[in-house]
């Protein structure tokens, strides 16, 4: 086990990494040629314009205003002083909610020693109480959106006399005649998009080319035909791109054909569009058919938001798919912890004199000695971890889920758990007990408490380097932005050739809820653990809690752009996995405490995780609403409103293209016959009888698509 030295020369180190990360970043933000890097999100709503445009050749690049030296600190108070209401209309309610959960944690963490359970309730409750406010206040004051008048219907059931966009229509007309408006099928065009997606790239290639040969008319750019441009035969490179192009435009040409044309190509499902807020709340709160399996609706995503991919993926396929991925979670989580183990046992002394004895004589030194066990263990888990993101997302998209924001939501569902049971539990039981590791397995499951529970003050030490390690450190390297900042001047340096390509190039992504979020978690279950049974460890996790609100704060303001926003759609979970760290706490407490010889304590310990669970399910109950449903009162307000103030309004215009798959937004496209039929008219033609109460048959479809539109 770590000494206090070991801490010390740990606590020293990361310390001085943080500083000189701060303190470059501090410096680096200043200079006109690293200013798309600290600043993209300026300049991708056009509020910003580059330093570099103006100034001799040296300014361009090096900032040599030494007054601006002095102030290098001043991107603290500059991301402090936004408001809150503000700073929702810059960067959205998503990441608002996302900058308070470090609020929460900061002033919980600060009063767990006292009043630990008790505490973190209270806040719990008044945060839900105040984000679920905050929620419906944004959803009733946000401009108009075609999600809010749209559900994503799911299981269509086959009809043999229609297609599917007409069964769909029909469906909807006669159900809820008063309030459907049209709606859009979900194609199939995964295949699409991918030619798409490579005569874009060739495209770009193409401009970058022509560019040059503006600069230089003499000299034509020319390139090599094979692999990656290094090999085979030397062509013209405009001929070559061209040819290409024109050979992708017929490809393209034939699968958008196939695409709109072959009815396999049409998924069993669509996006259906409302007149008002209301008629869409109730068809995504209500049940569509006497048999719950088919007319699936739910609130469609935004545009922006809606993952196309999987929307091609069957309905009945889901639950077979989610089956998979989640037995290998299983086995990823647990199996994981052999390596985990493995890698830990080797970032000790005894580990390294055991595989390495040839480096005993150096690692006994004092100073390498403390070096290796406050400051290896960390770092070893740290890069071991570094993989397991990629793995997990991908795992979420093989689920099926139909938005990006759903997907992350899945990706930190189970990184949370894959934390919870390999850095924390893993780490607790690999480390101070790995010896009796197959004693621990075969243990009762009433002793698996006791067991952890005597580990957990072992592992403190350790957990205080993980702590300065991940989160001190790494929140420096975090505002520092050292990766992004190499990366987008080595792009600007050899690929950059367009525009187009710049954008990319210092394209700052969003805040990484899949990730950031369940590693902000583990730090919430090691406050909670350690609050009661040792203390010390508090400090730690508050400087991480309002260093990593300021650093974010700042980031939020200055460098994410959200590619969506849900609304802080995922704050019930962040509210679960709070719980789960609570009554983990409680539960290893009472384990620590029965071998203590206070058993009789175990009574009145027992009282909290029931306690504690009967308030999840009140807040639940209390509050989650606000997150899956839309009060159909709030929708009529809304509704009334804006027919009051737009009463020209055309809403279909407005809806038409919303949810049509991306790669027909780019071209002028020309929908199907079908699709351009129903919009006119309230009912299509059907062979079958109509599904209203009264017995009117279905040919009254057909006269009314006979008259003219007044």
């Amino acid at each position: 086990m770590a000494t206090f030295v070991d801490i010390c020369v740990s606590a020293a180190i990361n310390i001085l990494s943080a500083f000189a990360f701060l303190l470059a970043f501090a410096v680096l933000r200043l200079q006109p040629a690293n200013d798309r890097v600290y600043f993209p999100k300026w300049y991708l709503n056009g509020l910003r314009s580059s330093p570099r445009h103006s100034g001799t050749f040296v300014t361009r690049f090096v900032n040599l205003d030494l007054k601006t030296y002095i102030r290098f600190l001043s991107w603290m108070s500059e991301a402090l002083r936004m408001p809150e209401l503000e700073l929702i209309d810059h960067a959205g309610l998503d990441s608002v909610v996302y900058l308070r959960i470090y609020v929460v944690g900061f002033w919980v963490h600060l009063v767990m020693c006292y009043i630990c359970t008790w505490w973190t309730c209270y806040v719990l409750f008044k945060e839900y109480e105040i984000i679920s406010a905050m929620r419906l206040r944004f959803l009733a004051s946000e401009k108009r959106r075609p999600d809010q008048f749209t559900v994503l219907v799911r299981n269509v059931p086959p009809d043999p006399d229609e297609s599917i966009s007409e069964h769909v229509e029909h469906f909807f007309c006669v159900n809820h005649p008063d309030h459907y408006l049209t709606h859009q099928v979900v194609y199939n065009a995964n295949q699409l998009a991918k030619i798409v997606s490579k005569k874009k790239s060739l495209q770009n290639s193409l401009d970058y080319c022509n560019i040059k040969l503006a600069r230089d008319p003499a000299k034509r750019p020319t390139k090599k035909k094979g692999f990656l441009g290094l090999f085979g035969d030397t062509v013209d490179a405009i001929d070559f791109y061209t040819e290409e192009i024109d050979a992708l435009s017929k490809e393209e040409a034939e699968a958008r054909q196939q695409v709109i044309t072959d009815p396999n190509a049409i998924m069993p499902a669509a996006f259906v569009s409302f007149k008002s807020r209301w008629g869409a709340a109730v068809c995504a709160q209500t049940q569509q058919s006497s048999n719950p399996t088919i007319w699936l609706t739910e609130w469609a995503p935004e545009p922006r938001d809606v993952y196309w991919n999987n929307l091609a993926i069957p309905f009945v396929e889901l639950a077979v798919r989610r089956l998979i991925i989640s037995v290998a979670v299983f086995f990823l989580t647990f199996f994981f912890m052999i390596p985990i183990a493995f890698v830990q046992s080797l970032a000790s002394i005894e580990g390294i004199e055991k595989v390495f004895p040839f480096l005993k004589p150096i690692i006994k030194q004092k100073a390498i000695k403390s070096v290796v066990q406050g400051v290896l263990p960390g770092i070893a888990l740290k890069i071991f971890l570094i993989i397991l993101p990629s793995i997990l997302m991908t795992m979420s998209r093989i689920e099926g889920h139909i938005s990006l924001s759903a997907l992350e939501r899945r990706c930190a569902a189970k990184y949370y758990v894959f934390v919870m049971v390999n850095v924390f539990l893993g780490s607790i039981i690999t480390g101070s007990a790995f010896e009796q590791l197959n004693q621990f397995m075969n243990q009762s499951a009433n002793e698996i408490p006791r067991t952890i529970g005597v580990a957990v003050p072992m592992k403190a030490t350790f957990f205080i380097t993980y702590i300065m390690v991940d989160g001190w450190a790494g929140i420096a390297m975090e505002v520092l932005r050292l990766k992004p900042l190499v990366i987008y001047h080595l792009k600007n340096t050899l690929i950059v050739r367009t525009e187009k390509d710049r954008e990319e190039a210092m394209n700052p992504g969003n805040l990484g809820f899949a990730i950031s979020e369940p590693r902000l978690q583990l730090y919430f279950l090691l406050g909670l653990v350690y609050a009661v049974i040792t203390p010390i460890l508090l400090p730690f996790i508050v400087v991480f809690f309002g260093l990593a609100y300021l650093v974010f704060r700042h980031q939020v303001i200055n460098v994410y752009n959200q590619e969506y926003e849900s609304g802080a759609a995922f704050w019930p979970d962040v509210h679960l996995r709070i719980i789960i760290g609570l009554i983990i706490s409680q539960l290893l407490f009472m384990g620590l405490m029965s071998t203590k010889g206070t058993s009789q304590s175990t009574p009145l310990l027992i009282v909290l995780p029931v306690v504690t669970i009967w308030f999840h399910i009140y807040c639940k109950n209390r509050f989650e609403a606000a997150f899956v449903k839309f009060p159909l009162q709030e929708a009529m307000v809304k509704d009334t409103v804006e027919r009051a103030v737009e009463p020209n309004l055309n809403l279909k215009r407005y809806l038409h293209y919303a949810y049509i798959h991306p790669v027909f937004k780019d071209d002028d496209w020309d929908r199907p016959v079908a699709l351009c039929d129903e919009e006119m008219n309230p009912l299509v033609p059907t062979l079958r009888t109509s599904q209203r109460t009264t017995p009117v048959l279905s040919k009254v479809g057909s006269r009314l698509a006979s008259e003219p539109e007044p």
